[in-house]
């Protein structure tokens, strides 16, 4: 019998940091600080968080890399899943991150770059007793405005229909954009950060400085730090990419954890940097109150011109992110539906243009549902929180594959089993606990209008239904 083919490990270090930094530092960090000064009103708290979710995602990532160096199959968690589970978690990790990972996560970024675009041009939205005409109920999550803020989501599906059409017609075109909008994120920290403390416009007092308004205590502190994690968590939300590609690393069992580590020690000193430029120009209470906080801070230390450098950079920035998260994630539902998990005309390829065209459209056709529904923090939160929950099973996953599969190669193991993953998989599930427990206080208290991890559990548990009608279509189709 011929040996299985294997991949070539020609990925070094270097290159598999560069890998990390490029997926993990994206559009959070323009949004979540306002939120999460709103949330605890002391500076200190605000980089505290910032360093817990960036050492939660090192050490979550450690141990799932045990699982990609051990299997190197195409698809990631999608294929580690059917390994650990069996077929049917497979799948609705497979669904999970096409309706509320993927498809819910880029509304939620493309959100930004529309966001930042009204710094230079009002967008229309209607009154607010005509936002409040149309709803629709979801028993047991919320409810949905669509018409809330309705200028901003136009603009928002106008600029997912044309990254989609670009995806849709070409390949090469879309990963040269995807390049220059890649340059445009770095510049944009770079003058951000730099320009900031060199504007001499701050002050380091700033960070001594917390609001007399915020101030949790008690079980709300609790609550609010968990809450400020779910946006941190988002913004070091990406790493795993680099799992993908642990079957072409060089000498895994070394650059998996080092470029885990020296790739997300770099994203979390970026963002306690950008954190601190913005809390130099901006005290705590000016920035809770702030939309735009970037942008903000920037038109405080440079003026209006110097405040719209910034605006569109972040824009183009964040549409670079935005174009990523659209071009990519077709391709594994379009896997899916080659598995008979899908429908199978998203499994097609366009005969002309190569792409996974009929993907790309379904896509399209949810995430303009997606941004319809919701807002960037509704839409980040729920895919957040999906993201984390199929994450708590993975790690578990980990020591189920320790015993199902004992004689298994592992080029790489996890560091401190069987403790270490145990003490992640023990804080995964107290966030997740706390987050979904205070979405509901939240509702039940008149807070919000909807509940947005409860939203994403059931646009996941809406897949359960199709999985039976896949398996029984795609057995009668074999036997046809």
């Amino acid at each position: 019998m011929a040996p299985s083919p294997t991949f070539q490990r020609t990925i070094g270090l270097s290159t598999a940091i560069s890998l990390v930094v490029a997926t993990v530092i994206g559009s959070g960090i323009f949004m979540r600080p306002a939120e999460m000064a709103g949330l605890l009103g002391s500076p200190a708290l605000i980089f505290a968080v910032w360093i817990i979710a960036g050492l939660f995602t090192m050490v979550s990532a450690m141990v799932l890399a045990e699982v990609a160096a051990m299997l190197p199959e195409t698809g990631g968690p999608y294929a580690f899943m059917r390994h650990m589970y069996g077929d049917f978690w497979s799948y609705l990790y497979g669904w999970a991150a096409f309706a509320v990972i993927n498809c819910a996560g880029s509304a939620g970024i493309a959100f930004i770059t529309a966001q930042y675009l009204e710094y230079f041009f009002e967008l229309p939205r209607f009154s607010p007793a005509i936002e409040q005409s149309v709803a629709f109920h979801i028993p047991l999550v919320g409810d949905i405005f669509p018409l809330d803020d309705f200028g901003v989501k136009i603009l928002t599906v106008i600029i997912l229909c044309m990254l989609t059409w670009i995806s849709y017609r070409s390949t090469k075109t879309s990963g040269v954009l995807m390049n220059i909008f890649s340059s445009a994120k770095v510049v944009a920290i770079v003058l951000l950060v730099g320009g900031l403390f060199v504007s001499g416009k701050g002050s380091f007092s700033n960070f001594l400085e917390s609001s007399e308004l915020i101030k949790p205590v008690g079980f709300a502190l609790v609550t609010a730090m968990v809450a400020a994690c779910n946006g941190a968590l988002q913004a070091f939300d990406g790493c795993n990419n680099m799992l993908y590609l642990t079957g072409e690393i060089k000498n895994p069992g070394k650059n998996i954890p080092k470029s885990l580590f020296i790739g997300l020690s770099i994203c979390i000193v970026v963002y306690l940097l950008v954190n601190a430029a913005m809390i130099y120009v901006l005290p705590v209470d000016k920035m809770a109150g702030s939309s735009l906080v970037a942008s903000d801070a920037a038109m405080i230390a440079f003026g209006v011109v110097g405040g719209g450098l910034i605006a569109f950079l972040i824009a183009f920035s964040v549409l670079g992110t935005t174009f990523s998260n659209v071009f990519t994630p077709p391709r594994m539902t379009f896997a899916m539906a080659q598995d008979g998990q899908f429908f199978k005309m998203a499994g097609k390829i366009h005969p002309r243009f190569k792409t996974p065209g009929n993907a790309l459209l379904v896509h399209l056709g949810l995430m303009i549902v997606m941004v319809l529904s919701g807002s960037f923090f509704i839409l980040a939160d729920m895919y957040i929180f999906i993201v984390w929950t199929f994450n708590l099973m993975l790690m578990i996953g980990v020591f189920i594959l320790r015993r199902k599969m004992q004689d298994r190669e592992r080029p790489y193991r996890v560091w401190g089993y069987p403790w270490m993953p145990m003490m992640v998989i023990l804080f995964n599930a107290f966030y997740l606990i706390i987050t979904l427990t205070d979405d509901i206080q939240k509702y039940i208290d008149g807070k919000t209008r909807l509940m947005n991890s409860v939203f994403g559990i059931v646009v996941t548990a809406a897949g359960i239904p199709l999985y039976y009608y896949f398996r029984r279509k795609y057995k009668k189709d074999n036997l046809a």
